[in-house]
């Protein structure tokens, strides 16, 4: 019988690597004559991101790891004035590469005539590489690692956004987007759609290229999304067809090579030492992290709600600041002692799952709502970029299980004042809240989701099965 091959090509960046490879992992889980390659950039903000995709495939035999060669990366100042108009030019920079690659790989596998390449699975990123797919006749399928309501936005732009790039406004009237019951406001708009020095084209260039694809395959399940899931499978065939595969995690910490093993070991002792669900963990994700002010803010909201807190706290790339303690208010260490600890890093997935956290203060990227979901922790919701607004609003307005602490925060914008945090803070850290109760039983429903018989399994292998079939 002849093997199928899907060639991957995932975005650079932790989040995007490590939930395409898992979700890699677990399509060789569903056919033993299954072979995955996939195409790695190296990407000159993210120098480990090579040496990571290896560490995470060590002991997969059928994953083929394939290090794309180094492009001239675009100019620096790009990547300071739009971080996604940098990442969009880049991996355009790379179709050359990739074309030469799938040549060569096609090129073999007809040679041996025992394996079949299958198709493209592409990060959303990368739909650039739907036009290497479709040179090679191949079909192309979008691995998202974000959620449905996202999956609305981009075909949002697919169904009305022509050539001209649109412009957004922060109090422009409400929209309807596809696969959302509610208006959705553009303050909760991923931040890139106000730049304009190519933030919004990056954007709206993805979202237009969605429904060339063949399929999308989403980190999400039908139980956590029902009524976008539904309005996708449903729309009458104006999106590709849309496979729930989630949710897709990677339950292990993720490594870190400026973790300190001591201090982690004491957090962890500390962590054991505590009531169950009686501490409340803030983490605001790899790129996440305030300025002075706001972090006074935080810290005075961490002190009035008189909660037990584990704060994973950074300081900004561009600061002054060389220890985040710094940062804090005067006192506030020796005022909050045993109550309360600061960390650097922190495992974050380990920390969800200890049975010490309660409440989680949130930046709202999509696998952190997974893992907290997953481990029954509510969140309260402080978005910082990226997508993380439209997150925010979907587990708000949309889901009802988070409580709202911001929804539309912005790092140029308002702080987010003392009083703000103190109450969300102990609003996520009630017991007996009807979110807690929303967010266990969802993460149940998710849980039962992944498992064999469960509805991402079974959309899974229905994928599985229709690539191997159109392959054959």
């Amino acid at each position: 019988m002849k093997s199928s091959e899907l060639i991957f090509v995932p975005a650079p960046g932790a989040g995007h690597i490590v939930s395409i490879l898992e979700f890699a992992r677990r399509m060789l889980d569903q056919d033993e004559h299954l072979l995955i390659t996939v195409l790695v950039m190296k990407f000159p903000y993210i120098p480990y991101s090579d040496a990571y995709a290896k560490s995470l495939t060590a002991s997969q035999p059928r994953i083929q790891l394939i290090s794309l060669p180094d492009v001239d990366p675009p100019p620096s100042e790009l990547y300071t004035t739009s971080v996604e108009a940098y990442i969009w030019d880049f991996i355009e920079r790379q179709v050359p590469h990739v074309q030469d690659i799938v040549t060569n790989i096609i090129s073999s596998r007809s040679n041996t005539g025992t394996v079949r390449v299958a198709g493209l699975v592409l990060d959303l990123f990368c739909v650039p590489m739907i036009d290497v797919a479709d040179e090679f006749g191949l079909p192309s399928f979008i691995f998202l690692t974000c959620n449905a309501g996202f999956l609305g936005l981009m075909m949002y732009f697919s169904y009305n956004v022509g050539h001209a790039i649109p412009e957004f406004g922060m109090s422009d009237p409400e929209l309807s987007l596809p696969g959302f019951a509610n208006p959705v406001p553009p303050r909760v708009f991923p931040g890139a759609l106000f730049n304009k020095h190519g933030g919004c084209a990056a954007y709206v260039n993805i979202g237009k290229r969605f429904k060339d694809a063949k399929a999308i395959l989403v980190n999400t399940c039908a139980e956590l999304e029902p009524h976008a899931i539904e309005y996708f499978l449903n729309d009458g065939g104006k999106t590709p067809q849309v496979y729930p595969v989630g949710p897709v995690l990677h339950l292990k910490a993720q490594p870190n090579s400026s973790l300190d093993a001591a201090r982690w070991n004491e957090i962890k002792r500390w962590l054991d030492q505590q009531p169950e669900s009686s501490v409340v963990f803030l983490c605001f994700g790899s790129g996440g992290s305030f300025d002075a002010p706001q972090v006074k803010e935080i810290a005075l909201g961490l002190e009035q709600s008189e909660q037990k807190f584990l704060w994973s706290m950074r300081v900004p790339p561009s600061s002054d600041f060389k220890n985040p303690e710094e940062m804090l208010p005067q006192g506030f260490l020796e005022r909050i002692q045993g109550r309360g600890m600061i960390c650097g890093w922190a495992a974050q997935v380990e920390v969800l799952a200890h049975k010490a956290i309660g409440g989680f203060v949130s930046h709202c990227g999509w696998n952190s709502i997974l893992e907290s979901l997953w481990h029954g922790v509510p969140i309260a919701t402080f978005p910082i970029y990226a997508e993380q607004q439209l997150n925010a609003f979907e587990m708000v307005k949309e889901l009802a299980l988070a409580v709202e602490l911001k929804m539309d925060y912005r790092m140029d914008g308002d702080l987010v004042k003392a009083d703000e945090v103190a109450r969300a803070v102990r609003c996520v850290m009630q017991s007996d809240s009807q979110v807690r109760k929303k967010v266990k039983a969802k993460g149940e429903l998710a849980r039962k989701a992944v498992m064999d018989g469960g509805s991402s399994f079974t959309s899974l292998a229905r994928f599985v099965k229709d690539v191997v079939a159109s392959s054959s």
